[in-house]
């Protein structure tokens, strides 16, 4: 059994997609596309609307007190590990005299010299 070229697969592909989107929007009709109707307020929804509406406010307050305490309790506490440390006082301003250069050897070393070795025989 051979094989179609790759282009005559393509569009074998093409033309059998296309006729399938035709076929599937000659299903659609007005009524298909006319918007849904709004959902209704039923039980559950209606309950958790009103517990938070009620609790809301409150529930934020009590997230907002538990993230300034646990800031108090990472910068402002004494040993904490991001506690502020203190600084030492800054040198008085003034002009400082470089020290003094060292002086460098006069004459190069006899270790760094090459040694000539005559062969004793």
């Amino acid at each position: 059994m051979t094989t179609p070229p790759a282009e005559d697969r393509r569009s074998a592909t093409e033309a059998r997609l296309r006729a399938a989107l035709t076929a599937r929007a000659a299903q659609v009709t007005h009524h298909d596309l006319r918007r849904e109707a709004p959902p209704r307020d039923r039980g559950r929804t209606a309950r958790a609307r009103t517990v938070r509406a009620r609790y809301g406010p409150a529930l934020a307050a009590l997230a907002t007190a538990a993230a300034v305490a646990a800031v108090c309790l990472l910068f402002l506490l004494p040993g904490s590990p991001l506690a502020p440390t203190s600084v030492q006082p800054a040198r008085p301003p003034g002009i400082t005299d470089p020290p003094p250069p060292t002086p460098a050897p006069a004459t190069p070393s006899s270790a760094g010299t090459p040694r000539v070795v005559t062969p004793s025989g």
